[in-house]
């Protein structure tokens, strides 16, 4: 039985591939992986299917269980992510598959990432001329979160290198957590410039990489497939992953000022009457995850820049440095000059 209620969803097809990374240096490697794999509530004689789902948590557990027993713990995210296949994914796979070039591949996890978790959207972001696949996941960033989220990283890049017919290496790697005492696994597979203890986790993309076209890329078979997904998509859980698809449209839209629960609900195709119940079932309020966003942007940016405290507040949606101070005292109970002394000693 999965662990799913009340909390986020991960696909089981993630926990086969860090089973069997995990049980490969085991003596009884059978026995090893019958027994990870029942640790975290699957079957582990049935097939693996990528709609059946465990709890995040279950998930983290288990990653950090795997990386303490592994010798080469450091390189654990390298070898799970890299062990992904399109096919793996279900239909999903095939829908990035079957789409025309990368771009379009990117823009299938925007839309259809919900199938395989609830706790991450994904996000094809450009930057001032800058093209960044992005992950968005929220929540306290255990070392079972930042396994999770390498292995990912690591998986847009492997299927990207099998599905484009240009040979694929990003043009930066970007990941918010600190970096692991060994990078040399890293570097091996990325093959490009690493940043660590980044403002974002993301692939940094070249244009001529996102127009490249797919090997397999069919309008036709795509467009069915997008049909298919529309459908499994639209029988999730409306309120199961919300807080995580309003958070990321909340950042995006600070430094032009603070945005209505109008114009986020508008993004997610919801009236704000809606969005406002749905965030209210989650025991959620807007105003809440504005507050909380705002914090923890202007968190990362006192921690991580050298940005004038101006500049901060501009940053996070405030009109006023003086507005900025205050609010920041009430978060964190002291000034940002302060807590930026604070750190930096």
């Amino acid at each position: 039985m999965p662990y799913s209620l009340g909390m986020g969803q991960i696909s089981a097809v993630f926990v086969q591939k860090v089973v069997d990374v995990g049980s490969r240096s085991k003596a009884d490697q059978a026995r090893h992986r019958h027994h990870l794999l029942r640790s975290v509530g699957v079957d582990p004689d049935a097939a693996i299917d990528p709609k059946f789902m465990i709890a995040d948590d279950a998930y983290y557990a288990l990653c950090e269980r795997v990386v303490r027993e592994d010798p080469e713990g450091a390189s654990v995210s390298i070898r799970v992510g890299s062990s992904m296949r399109c096919d793996d994914y279900g239909a999903f796979g095939l829908a990035w598959k079957s789409a025309i070039d990368l771009r379009g591949s990117y823009q299938r996890s925007e839309r259809y990432g919900r199938v395989l978790t609830s706790v991450s959207t994904y996000e094809l972001e450009e930057d001032e001329g800058r093209h960044f696949m992005v992950l968005h996941r929220t929540g306290d960033r255990r070392l079972g979160m930042r396994i999770s989220n390498e292995q990912t990283i690591v998986a847009i890049t492997q299927i990207s290198r099998e599905v484009s017919v240009q040979p694929f290496v990003p043009k930066a790697v970007h990941f918010k957590h600190a970096a692991p005492d060994d990078l040399s696994a890293h570097r091996a597979f990325f093959g490009c410039p690493l940043h660590f203890s980044s403002d974002r986790d993301a692939l940094e993309v070249s244009p001529e990489h996102l127009n490249a076209p797919n090997r397999l890329g069919d309008t036709s078979i795509s467009a069915f497939f997008d049909a298919y997904l529309d459908q499994e998509v639209a029988v999730l859980p409306a309120n199961e992953e919300i807080e995580q698809r309003v958070r990321p449209l909340i950042l995006r839209a600070l430094s032009q000022g603070v945005p209505s629960i109008a114009d986020v609900a508008a993004h997610l195709g919801l009236s704000a009457r809606t969005l406002q119940r749905r965030l209210a079932a989650q025991g959620r309020a807007f105003q809440d995850l504005v507050d909380e966003t705002r914090q923890e942007l202007a968190v990362r940016l006192l921690l991580r820049t050298d940005y004038a405290l101006a500049e901060v507040a501009f940053l996070t949606g405030f009109a006023e440095q003086s507005t900025f101070t205050r609010a920041f005292k009430r978060w964190r109970g002291e000034t940002p000059a302060s807590f930026r002394r604070s750190a930096q000693a």
